[in-house]
């Protein structure tokens, strides 16, 4: 039940990448012998898939390393002047906070916070006042990697394009586990993990609506032609894949993009959001346990953040390790700001689904808090 952190990989998932390292491991781009032109196709074939996951019928689909660095290429790739604004929220994981941080104190770029209420949810009356004609970029999470609530990017999109304000979403939570399209989003850029999408650790990936942004890295393979004084970037996706990229953990991704599309993010959706309500109503009633985030429903996906009374987040994680085989995360979970803002200073214990856990999962878990609580 540590699945926001990292998600398992399906059998296919690890044949496609033993595959690529038995069959045909070759860089890609930069050779024209038949394991290359292999290697090259199916790194292509990845991306292709990996668009029409998130709807991305235009646009570039870059693949990084992971939901950190492809939000670092839209903060260090975009133009930015004295006046410009970001506005972002108190419910960010510190990757898409701490960049716009840097710039507000390294660069003057003013910055605002949007806090949202207990639950996690926003009052988008309050993105209506602080977004304005100044603001050049707004960055929100589409999903919380602490309380599980779905923020309604369509709506703060809609606000942005009255201002002309570009919307970065991170979705590093949402494209896991709940049908995403960049369309219906009406973001500018999204950005998210294969690792926490039964894909490889190692990779992530940034989507643009155009590429707009300046590389983050030069070198290898992002070029069309050098000289000796200067240099022209080649088009598509390599313009920001300088370097050797990850090719084997890429053709894992499309692997399990594929995985995902055979069962369906539908069905996904739906199985992960039956056991949710399972868990809040069973974690709700045990004496002693303070359950954070909005309550079960169609705004939500499967991350539960609880407390026991008198008990170190640390402490219910170690037991519910030991004495149960029970793997959550406990902690702060890289939203600092967050856990400040919900009064959890300790952090919060963090139990989060993925396709593969089940009801029985559930039940162990509201049975073994319910004994821990009983302890203290």
């Amino acid at each position: 039940m540590d699945s926001a952190a990292t998600s398992l990989s399906p059998i296919p998932v690890i044949k496609a990448m033993d595959e690529y390292e038995l069959r045909y491991r070759a860089n890609v781009g930069r050779g024209v012998h038949r394991l290359a032109l292999v290697a090259t196709q199916k790194y292509a074939d990845a991306h292709k898939k990996i668009a029409s996951f998130i709807g991305a019928t235009e646009g570039q689909t870059v693949i990084t390393k992971n939901t950190t660095e492809a939000i670092n290429i839209v903060a260090c790739g975009m133009e930015w002047h004295k006046g410009d604004r970001i506005v972002t929220t108190t419910l960010e994981h510190h990757s898409n906070y701490l960049p716009w941080v840097r710039l507000h104190e390294k660069h003057g770029i003013n910055l605002s916070v949007v806090p949202p209420g207990p639950d996690g949810t926003f009052d988008l009356s309050l993105f209506e006042d602080t977004i304005d004609d100044a603001t050049k970029l707004v960055a929100v999470s589409h999903a919380s990697n602490v309380l599980g609530s779905v923020t309604p990017v369509n709506k703060i999109a809609a606000l942005c394009r009255a201002h002309d304000s570009r919307l970065l979403v991170d979705g590093a939570q949402s494209v896991p586990h709940i049908p995403v399209d960049v369309k219906k989003a009406g973001c500018d850029y999204l950005c998210f993990s294969g690792h926490k999408m039964l894909g490889p650790s190692g990779t992530g990936v940034l989507w643009m609506k155009s590429p707009d942004l300046s590389p983050l890295l030069v070198g290898g393979g992002m070029i069309s032609d050098v000289t000796a004084d200067h240099y022209t970037e080649s088009g598509g996706y390599m313009r920001y894949e300088a370097g050797t990229p990850p090719v084997g953990s890429c053709i894992g991704l499309g692997k399990a993009v594929d995985y995902l599309e055979g069962i369906g993010m539908d069905r996904v959706m739906n199985h992960e959001q039956a056991l949710t309500t399972r868990m809040i109503d069973g974690l709700s009633s045990v004496k002693g346990v303070t359950v954070y985030g909005p309550p079960p429903g169609k705004n939500r996906i499967g991350v539960v953040s609880f407390t026991v009374k008198d008990l170190h987040p640390h402490e219910v994680a170690h037991i519910l390790d030991e004495a149960a085989g029970i793997m959550v995360r406990s902690g702060e979970h890289c939203c600092i700001p967050l856990m400040h803002h919900i009064g959890a200073d300790n952090g919060t214990v963090r139990a989060s689904l993925h396709l593969y856990n089940n009801a029985d999962d559930v039940e162990q878990l509201i049975v073994t808090v319910e004994e821990i609580s009983r302890m203290v």
